[in-house]
């Protein structure tokens, strides 16, 4: 069984173009970093890291990959209740989306985690797939599987009947498997390969470095990685093609129990449970510990094993806290880019190092007020306490002993409005401390904050505030958003006139109830519950739909509005919304952020939806 992840960068100018060498083979797309991985497993239980991360193998079989860092950012929208959303540049590689699912309907069998999406399988054989859903990696088609592989940005998975089925992004063929039975399929950055019945090796998809053309024979096991692949044949020995620069397809002669391919690494396990590296030296790869493993994980700059009595050991760059792993008993470790996952007899997931994805889980909770920031999102419980759930790299969803009347997640921090009017913010405060004024309203956005204070008037702060002061006047609400001249902000005035200052154009002539900044773009309700937008419609984002509002929030390159009978519409790029099903039912509130949305429904439950899928909490 395999599961490999993919990653891409994704420039502003360039959606829908390759980007950078074909190494990566992947499709670009505005604001965001996509990381390539091979993963895979045999016969055991895997579990993939992610965050920026490419991730590594369970047992039986491994992957690794490469990632690269971009730019990216997501916008500030105001939303009905009064929370801004976020605006800012890409966290460091951290992932939007899910936290490994756990407990109840959502344990896992086996669980593999891609570029920006996760995929696990239930024990009825079912799949699930969160997280970025761009390409449709993260819609899996139906049916019952024995094995699942996130890969970067497509998915493969294994049927109960042995055929292969793989979704998302076809550009190089790597969604298209050949006819046949399968033993063992493993998705990669931008090929895949399978072990058919009679042991024969079969890849497709991208094959500039010969990575899907196998050599002859039959094996027990092969993992994919990000431009190579191994496979280890019946005598033990290993066998590995594609780019070999740093020496990653030229295995040591010996006999194994198990092949990883890691990023530009290779690790095998020896039959006396040693095990060696080859391939990049990321600050010792190769420096394997004494002492015997039962399982083995490439990944990306470092790399991990499982001892016989389920501890842990990890060797190479320790950039993240990836070399530390918690106590405990693992059955099966995966390596990733800078995180590593491991999975424990009970079945859940514990990760360390860069926390992406799939470290924070969103807690159980009904929640009154909701606010999806970059790469992560939080919500207000009636007892005005906060939860903030997805990337806490920088400890913005750890939020402080505190009871809230608001809550605005932002880039790399979020703050929260005390019931005094004080505002208190975590993560990566943005430079000069919030005014000892009290406030009514803030909103949270890349490097800065804006807030109106109980007179009305309006203050941001921060090291990149809007480059224009306020305006004189009272305000009714703030919105903070960013275009690439630097971050701007709208307010609404006391007399329902809308007026926006910093780098973002005027805003229309007009009566307006409510404001939302997004990315280069903003939008409004007038009083007759029309909508209005300016600035950007490269995409649509700012041609809203004939019909009326109750609420509207300008994300990334998409907006999504609430009608009055509380269901939600959506417009722009088609991967923030549009292209994804808009869950049914009705809201009280919604949220949209760089390249997702999440609503708030009718019973205090969130539902999350779009390119980057924030978990449900």
């Amino acid at each position: 069984m395999s599961g490999l992840a993919g990653s891409q960068v994704n420039w502003p100018e360039d959606r829908g173009r390759s980007f950078w060498p074909r190494f990566s083979r992947c499709k670009a797309r505005r604001g965001s970093v996509v990381w390539l991985d091979g993963f895979s497993i045999l016969a055991v239980l895997a579990v993939s890291a992610c965050g920026r991360t490419p991730l590594g193998n369970a047992a039986g079989g491994s992957t690794g990959s490469w990632a690269d860092s971009g730019e990216g950012w997501v916008s500030d929208a105001r939303d009905a209740g009064g929370a801004g959303q976020a605006d800012g540049r890409r966290d460091r590689g951290a992932m939007i989306g899910d936290g490994v699912p756990g407990g109840g309907s959502k344990s896992y069998m086996q669980i593999s985690v891609g570029g920006y999406h996760a995929c696990g399988l239930r024990g009825d054989g079912s799949l699930a797939c969160w997280g970025d859903n761009y390409y449709g990696q993260s819609t899996p088609t139906p049916g019952a599987f024995t094995q699942v592989a996130a890969g970067g940005i497509h998915s493969c998975g294994l049927r109960a009947d042995g055929s292969a089925t793989c979704w998302g992004d076809n550009t190089y063929g790597q969604s298209a498997p050949p006819a046949g039975t399968f033993t063992q399929v493993s998705a990669g950055g931008s090929h895949s390969c399978g072990l058919r019945s009679d042991g024969s090796p079969a890849c497709w998809g991208d094959n500039q470095y010969g990575q899907s053309t196998p050599p002859a024979g039959t094996f027990t096991q092969i993992s994919t990685g990000a431009t190579h692949s191994c496979a280890l044949r019946g005598n033990g020995s290993a066998a590995c093609w594609g780019n070999d620069a740093y020496g990653q397809s030229t295995p040591p002669a010996g006999s194994y129990t198990q092949v990883s391919a890691g990023l530009e690494t290779t690790c095998l396990l020896r039959r006396d449970g040693t095990a060696i590296c080859r391939g990049k030296d990321y600050l010792g790869p190769g420096d394997v510990p004494g002492g015997t493993f039962k399982q083995i994980s490439a990944g990306g700059y470092h790399s991990c094993g499982v001892r016989g009595d389920g501890s842990v050991a990890c060797w190479g760059s320790n950039s993240d806290g990836q070399l530390g792993p918690p106590g405990g008993a693992f059955s099966q470790i995966s390596a990733g880019w800078h995180e590593t996952c491991g999975l424990g007899a009970d079945g859940s997931a514990t990760c360390w190092g860069y926390p992406g994805y799939v470290k924070a889980v969103a807690p159980s909770a009904t929640l009154t007020q909701i606010s999806a920031g970059l790469y992560h999102a939080c919500g207000l419980q009636a007892d005005k306490k906060a939860v903030c759930w997805g990337s806490n790299h920088y400890g913005q969803s750890t939020v402080p002993a505190s009871a809230f009347t608001q809550i605005s997640a932002g880039h790399l921090h979020t703050c929260g409005l005390r019931g005094n009017g004080a505002v208190l913010c975590w993560g990566v405060v943005p430079d000069g401390d919030a005014p000892p004024d009290a406030f009514t309203h803030i909103s949270s956005g890349f490097e800065c904050t804006c807030g109106l204070r109980r007179d009305g008037t309006a203050i941001c702060w921060g090291s990149n505030k809007p480059s224009d002061p306020a305006p004189a006047g009272t305000f009714t609400q703030v919105s903070t958003g960013r275009n690439f001249a630097g971050n701007f902000a709208c307010g609404v005035r006391a007399d329902g006139t809308a007026t926006c200052w910093g780098q973002q154009v005027a805003p229309p002539a007009g009566v307006f109830t409510q404001i939302s900044s997004g990315f280069e773009h903003a939008c409004g309700l007038r009083a007759d519950g029309s909508a209005a937008c300016w600035g950007d419609d490269t995409y649509g984002q700012s041609d809203p739909p004939a019909g009326t509002f109750s609420q509207i929030s300008a994300g990334w390159d998409h907006t999504c509005g609430l009608r009055p009978d509380g269901t939600a519409a959506c417009w722009g790029w088609k991967s923030s919304g549009p292209s994804t099903p808009i869950p049914a039912g009705t809201f009280t509130q919604i949220s949209s952020s760089r390249g997702y949305t999440c609503g708030l429904r009718t019973d205090g439950t969130a539902t999350c939806w779009g390119e980057f899928v924030m978990p449900s909490p």
